[in-house]
């Protein structure tokens, strides 16, 4: 997959913002996190939610990576 979300779970990380309130608080679906976890597809409404709960851009969360 040419697109590598390593940078979101750094921002995660750096603004405590866990899975666990991921999941209490409803920001995006469990599903949908699996997949950023497994570097799979996700739509844009869990970009763009995930960009509204780190206050950040989608090119802080995501990078393309030429395979």
């Amino acid at each position: 997959m040419p697109i590598n979300y390593s940078k979101l779970f750094k921002l995660m990380k750096e603004k405590g913002l866990t899975t666990y309130r991921i999941r209490k608080e409803r920001i995006i679906s469990e599903s949908a996190l699996q997949n950023l976890r497994d570097g799979k597809n996700v739509t844009m409404d869990t970009i763009s939610a995930l960009c509204k709960a780190l206050n950040c851009q989608p090119g802080d969360i995501m990078e393309y990576v030429d395979d």
